[in-house]
């Protein structure tokens, strides 16, 4: 594993504010984010502006404390989850340093997808800095496997940034389902960002009753029952693109990655997994 200047030889932030208000997904609360520009090296940093001394929770793979259902970080007794669709937006984007603030546990969930995040962003701007951009350069297999339930994550050296996924779900209504991109900011936002979290409406109260899901909305979730689609679908295939969405954003803890990703089912765990596992290998 190395580390070396990427397609963008300069660091990266916002050029200016980007905010974004709305509901947490699993909370329910209402949230108010701000991402601001933020200086070279030092990451994306989460910052609890509803906390005594506003402390800051670093987006970073060895963080990571919970992926139940989302993936939270977790820093001096401070944590925010459910980061994983912002994230992605900023991986997507190549965006290496931002502050975000939020007033809350949990960003807002917006569609369920990471669309209006990467459009907020897009539109403040990307800066360039004056300082060499370090992209996590796969230079060997590292692989996850959960053999018990058939699943796995895996990367392999590649010049760019390529996910494949397949998803494996044994409802008729979504079986087998494949996809492959390259992700550039331009297919990301036309074939993955607009990819939504989908639920099975079965799952629904259990969740509630686990105190997760409070949030979720049919205009911030994807629910499907035995019958059918209880709201219309972006892509026919839409659930291996949210998954997808996901790695991306979880990956993205480890850092900018250059590298071919491989997954059968994976989930934040086995994302998470793989990110401590590149992160680590850095030393």
């Amino acid at each position: 594993m190395s580390v070396s200047g990427g397609i963008d030889l300069q660091q990266t932030t916002l050029a200016a504010e980007a905010m974004y208000n709305g509901i947490g997904l699993h909370s329910g609360r209402d949230v108010h984010m701000v991402m601001k520009p933020a200086p070279a090296d030092t990451g994306l940093v989460f910052i609890r502006t509803d906390m005594e001394g506003n402390p800051q929770i670093h987006a970073a793979a060895a963080n990571v404390t919970s992926t139940m259902r989302a993936t939270t970080v977790e820093e001096n007794g401070c944590r925010v989850f459910t980061i994983e669709h912002l994230m992605s937006a900023f991986h997507a984007l190549r965006i290496d340093n931002c502050y975000i603030e939020i007033d809350a546990e949990e960003p807002p969930v917006a569609d369920g997808s990471s669309l209006a995040f990467f459009q907020a962003m897009q539109a403040a701007g990307v800066a360039e800095l004056q300082t060499e951009r370090r992209e996590i350069v796969v230079d060997k297999v590292y692989r996850i496997d959960d053999e018990e339930h058939n699943r796995f994550v895996m990367v392999l050296p590649y010049d760019g940034f390529r996910v494949s996924f397949t998803s494996l779900n044994p409802h008729k209504l979504i079986g087998v389902q494949y996809e492959n991109f390259e992700v550039t900011p331009e297919t990301y936002e036309r074939e993955i960002a607009p990819a939504r979290t989908i639920a099975y409406e079965k799952e629904i109260e259990a969740l509630r009753s686990m105190g997760l899901g409070l949030g979720g909305t049919l205009e911030s979730v994807i629910v499907y029952n035995d019958e059918g689609w209880l709201n219309p679908l972006h892509f026919e295939d839409e659930l291996v693109r949210h998954k997808i969405l996901d790695v991306i954003g979880d990956l993205r803890l480890a850092g900018p990655v250059r590298g071919h990703v491989i997954a059968v089912a994976s989930g934040h765990a086995l994302n998470t997994s793989l990110a401590k596992k590149l992160q680590a290998s850095l030393g």
